[in-house]
């Protein structure tokens, strides 16, 4: 019988599809690329998508993030997220997570029954530690390395993180990863040459910040505040998403 998903299982089939329904997938980083991420999960029949981000839709958002309209601006990022996934398919399950991913906090997540784990935050700290407890408890992961300050789209590939060059957040990451014994490390990641974004104090975040009131993380506490366009956290997303789905069906 016709679904929502009729197309996907004329490539995958109906095994495959089941599969899915059952994967439970956590996404850390509900933003430029975790938010494609989830986009494209439920509409390929993910059945459970754990969501976890504490922030909330910046007007400055909207150049790049699924989730960021006017009508949302203001609000929880996995809240519009949960409302779009269950508008696409109501009998998806939704966990939220109104928090900031930090070691202090890992023990509070359900490692034990993902599926998957996508790691699509910005600071090293949470992806280290991500990285550490889906080694602990034998989770694949997959980390989206730097998706700001590029332009080149077709430049990003999937690599095992100590085969990746270019990339600054990966230099940091293969360089704690090798400390802590970490041998790989599936990410996706780009060979562009990192762009200087422009010094323009009249639109930078760091003199003008319209974050929402109560916002736990603003951008002023950014060390570089870098500078993104629509077609690229996109295109990561849904790379990442690919390989979630190729994994989970395979397995």
């Amino acid at each position: 019988m016709l679904n929502q998903f009729s197309r996907t299982q004329l490539l995958l089939g109906k095994d495959a599809m089941e599969k899915l329904g059952k994967s439970r997938v956590a996404v850390f980083g509900i933003g430029g690329v975790g938010g494609y991420v989830c986009e494209a999960l439920v509409r390929s029949g993910v059945g459970h998508l754990d969501l976890i981000d504490d922030d909330k839709v910046c007007l400055t958002n909207i150049n790049r993030q699924i989730i960021a309209t006017r009508k949302t601006v203001g609000k929880y990022k996995v809240d519009v997220m949960k409302e779009r996934i269950l508008e696409i398919n109501p009998d998806t399950k939704v966990s939220e997570y109104k928090c900031f991913f930090l070691p202090e906090n890992a023990n509070e997540f359900s490692f034990d029954e993902y599926d998957y784990v996508v790691d699509a935050v910005d600071t090293v700290t949470a992806k280290i530690e991500l990285v550490m407890k889906c080694k602990e408890r034998k989770v694949p992961i997959i980390s989206a390395m730097g998706a700001g300050n590029k332009l080149d789209a077709s430049a990003f590939r999937v690599s095992d993180i100590y085969k990746t060059k270019m990339c600054p957040l990966a230099k940091v990451m293969r360089h704690e990863l090798k400390k802590r014994g970490i041998k790989k490390l599936k990410v996706v990641y780009s060979e562009e040459q990192p762009i200087r974004p422009l010094e323009d104090m009249s639109i930078s975040c760091r003199t003008n910040c319209i974050c929402p009131p109560g916002a736990e993380h603003k951008c002023t506490e950014r060390r570089d505040i870098p500078g993104s366009v629509a077609f690229v956290p996109s295109v990561v997303g849904m790379i990442i998403a690919g390989e979630v789905i190729k994994d989970l069906i395979k397995e």
